[in-house]
């Protein structure tokens, strides 16, 4: 009865191990794609910054033409259809945010993943002695594990920046949307 429950216990020990082998080359390889998006969005974020103190924020002006827009268009119900564009405009502004949320969470994750994993393979070396195998899954699993967490921290600062853009457009759009439903007029004073 015991060696039966041993054969078990071996056959899904066995098996957790292969899935989690089998998992290696799509998490170093996640990783690595999350890395460069992170680099990416990092250097979006210098071109932004430098198109906003030149030319100020890009969805406010979009903002702006749509609003004059419906202006030209029907005045009728002008109040309930602003407020639909700002909530669309929100929401627009909402889902890029979500990219860049999403990497700080996973980000960790996949870096953990990719440590864990080639520590298992390094173990696994380490019982049949072959050393430099060893040495080779231990380097790629803190490489993954700096990775993770380099991604989650620029993609944190990353989010922090244009959240902060965010709620400055917003409040400007919501200012703009409020002073054209009482004026009837695009061109208002800030």
């Amino acid at each position: 009865m015991e060696s039966t429950f041993l054969s078990l216990v071996h056959v899904i020990e066995q098996f957790l191990y292969h899935v989690a082998s089998s998992l290696y080359f799509p998490v170093i390889g996640t990783c690595a794609l999350l890395t460069f998006y992170v680099t990416l969005s990092f250097g979006f974020l210098l071109r932004d910054a430098w198109d906003r103190k030149r030319h100020g924020a890009p969805a406010l002006q979009l903002f702006r033409v749509e609003v004059a827009a419906k202006l030209a268009r029907d005045l009728e119900h002008l109040d309930a259809r602003l407020e639909r564009l700002l909530q669309k405009s929100e929401l627009e502004m909402a889902k890029k945010l979500d990219r860049v949320r999403f990497v700080i969470k996973v980000g960790p994750a996949l870096g953990l993943m990719g440590t864990l994993i080639p520590m298992g393979i390094s173990l696994s070396a380490l019982a049949e002695g072959n050393i430099p195998k060893m040495a080779g899954s231990m380097v790629t699993a803190f490489t993954a594990t700096v990775a993770g967490l380099g991604c989650g921290v620029i993609a944190y600062l990353i989010a922090l920046k244009r959240e902060k853009w965010v709620r400055e457009d917003i409040r400007e759009m919501e200012f703009l949307t409020e002073m054209v439903v009482r004026t009837g007029k695009l061109d208002v004073e800030n």
